[in-house]
């Protein structure tokens, strides 16, 4: 692994300054994107004293931070109140101030487009903010997911465009966000932190930045090598997940338990990591960026086939939860068409508010495709807006007895811990459990079909 070398020297005066303003807290750190990873971040600078800037499109977003009204659940609401009263965290849709930051973050969302390619539009939008507005002296900095080779092909040749050189005048650096929402272990601060300079210079301001609020901040010999690694992350998770859904889809055609085989082979002390199967893979990451990586192959004539396979089987999980559902009204002599179908859980996680690529979402457009009359009960998610999958608006219901008990069939798509599964197993007709969710439930099992 790469050792930092410090590399700064008084001739370096804009570097040396820009650090030493990162080493005293007293530089101003902008903020691009106040969402799951930018909100974060903003709270962590501000806690150890440096002023922070956070800018977004949202306007609504904007006025619930300067208002102090979190809507991070990671974030602790008590520290961003206090942070916000003291005028140390702020927030505007003024793109113009960016010139009062001197370290600038990128935080914007790399979703993919209809065809599964890389978008980062969000991306090239904020740089070109930046590029309109920057001043010499100033680090910027993409933690934004994305394909190698974003950081020094596509933001730095804008940058550059204002005639500032880069490792001289402008300090650039790649260091891939690891949020894990709900995570109550690891969180921003303990979470190590990779990073990659565009030059000498670039990384070891980029380096000193992070280590003033993380832990464990791990250096790389460029940004390429530092996106690639969070791409690496996210599809070694997402190639595990799919061998998992891939013996799932072995196991029932086999009549065999996946939860037990799997939780059996977990009791090797060795060689083996736990992943569990389900009705598909949601969230910011493992949906999204294998694709980036499979994209940027194509351009060395290289084709990641086992990376392919895996989002093949991962998408395959979701029509096998369909295949379940209809099995088990059959079982009842009903028919999908037009059957009550009360869906408990649709966030891509449990215990936590975050709908973003869930597989809920298409596991529910495919149901009401087949016929089926679909309402879902998800304490964390009051109202599903049409979008990742979702054609129409809905709103979560209340998880009565009645409610269960005139369904036809009860689908467990997440599995939120507070949810009386006992209750659920007792008053409904049937449940198709895509979570193990009703592991522990005793009685009426015979109601219980697990994929």
């Amino acid at each position: 692994m790469l050792q930092l070398k410090e590399v700064i020297t008084d001739e370096d005066v804009l570097a040396k300054a820009l650090k030493e303003k990162i080493v005293n807290h007293t530089a101003t750190v902008g903020v691009i994107g106040l969402g799951y990873v930018g909100l974060p971040l903003a709270v962590e600078k501000g806690k150890v004293g440096f002023k922070v800037i956070g800018f977004d499109i949202n306007a609504q977003r904007v006025g619930r931070v300067n208002a102090g009204d979190n809507y991070i659940g990671d974030v602790k609401d008590a520290e961003f109140q206090e942070l916000v009263q003291k005028g140390m965290l702020t927030a505007t849709t003024e793109f113009e101030r960016l010139p009062e930051c001197d370290v600038i973050v990128i935080c914007v969302p790399t979703p993919l487009t209809v065809t599964r390619d890389p978008d980062i539009s969000y991306i090239e939008s904020a740089t070109n903010d930046i590029a309109q507005r920057i001043r010499p002296g100033q680090l910027v900095t993409l933690e934004s997911t994305t394909y190698p080779g974003t950081t020094q092909e596509v933001i730095l040749p804008l940058l550059e465009k204002s005639g500032l050189k880069v490792g001289k005048d402008f300090f650039l650096a790649f260091s891939p966000e690891r949020v894990d929402p709900g995570n109550k272990r690891f969180t921003t601060k303990n979470t190590s932190k990779v990073c990659g300079g565009v030059t000498p210079i670039c990384l070891e301001i980029a380096y000193t930045f992070y280590a003033q609020t993380i832990i464990n901040v791990v250096p790389v010999s460029s940004p390429a090598a530092a996106e690639i690694t969070k791409v690496f992350e996210n599809t070694y998770r997402a190639v595990n997940i799919a061998l998992v859904n891939e013996l799932m889809l072995l196991c029932d055609r086999m009549g065999l338990d996946i939860w037990e085989v799997v939780e059996a082979a977990g009791t090797k002390p060795f060689g083996i990591q736990t992943f569990w199967p389900g009705p598909g893979v949601g969230g910011h990451c493992i949906p999204i960026d294998p694709f980036y990586l499979t994209w940027k192959a194509r351009e060395y004539d290289f084709h990641t086939r086992f990376i392919e396979l895996a989002g093949e089987i991962n998408i395959e999980a979701s029509y096998h939860v369909i295949d379940k559902v209809n099995r088990a009204l059959n079982a009842e002599n009903k028919s999908m068409k037009d059957a009550k179908i009360l869906v408990l859980g649709v966030a891509y996680k449990n215990d936590i508010d975050d709908v973003r690529e869930s597989p809920a979402l298409k596991v529910m457009e495919l149901l009401r495709k087949d016929g089926a009359n679909i309402t879902y009960h998800d304490a964390f998610i009051p109202v599903i807006e049409p979008h990742g999958g979702s054609t129409v608006h809905m709103d979560s219901v209340e998880l009565t007895d009645q409610a269960l008990a005139a369904a036809d069939c009860v689908l467990i798509l997440t599995a939120h811990s507070s949810v009386d599964y006992d209750r659920v197993v007792e008053k409904a007709q049937v449940v198709v459990d895509t979570r193990n969710a009703t592991k522990d439930v005793q009685n009426n099992r015979e109601k219980i079909v697990k994929i």
